[in-house]
């Protein structure tokens, strides 16, 4: 059995606190994000694709109407349902894991059959999202699934008073790195 002198305990009880303080102020923005979203069930947003010029004639978003809803599937998971123009066979998964948040696009064909390009995502980084932004890389799936995209970083994002949502794709290529807002 050991023990601790009186300055090394204050010193092991003020490192605890610390780290339990740290925790519970950093470790829960997932758990705030997926909440926020949940409160928006039922809901149905708006809004539109904002590029960089060289990018706009080569997007398929570009000019159309963009909407998701927000439904629940489960206590865990929420489906987004997102629409470009009148193209309905895209939703937004998101899964609460024990990491953080999981984002997945499950892309159908009109007769909603899987795309061959589909379920790719990432689950959140819990290093630097927070309860407003959940920064979301490509997971390893993604990388083999579409190797152009495995350096991409999908951000989605509530602004201060939680009254807009984005989301945007950061794409790092070989020329230096884009934003695609949405």
């Amino acid at each position: 059995m050991w023990q601790l002198e009186p300055n090394n305990m204050k010193l092991l009880c003020i490192t605890t606190c610390l780290l339990l303080f740290n925790t519970l102020l950093f470790g829960q923005g997932e758990k705030e994000f997926f909440k926020a979203i949940r409160s928006l069930e039922g809901k149905t947003f708006y809004g539109k694709a904002i590029y960089m010029p060289d990018t706009t004639k080569a997007n398929d978003f570009w000019g159309k109407v963009l909407s998701f809803k927000v439904s629940r599937s489960n206590r865990s998971e929420l489906k987004l349902p997102f629409n470009v123009g009148e193209n309905q066979t895209r939703t937004w998964v998101l899964t609460k894991t024990k990491g953080g948040i999981r984002l997945k696009h499950d892309h159908r064909h009109t007769d909603g059959s899987p795309d061959s390009i589909t379920n790719y995502g990432r689950d959140s980084d819990q290093k630097i999202s927070t309860a407003l932004a959940q920064y979301l890389p490509a997971d390893e799936f993604t990388s083999n699934l579409i190797p152009a995209a495995k350096t991409n970083r999908w951000i989605m994002e509530f602004s201060p008073d939680k009254k807009n949502f984005i989301t945007y794709l950061n794409e790092t290529m070989s020329s230096g790195s884009k934003q695609n807002l949405i």
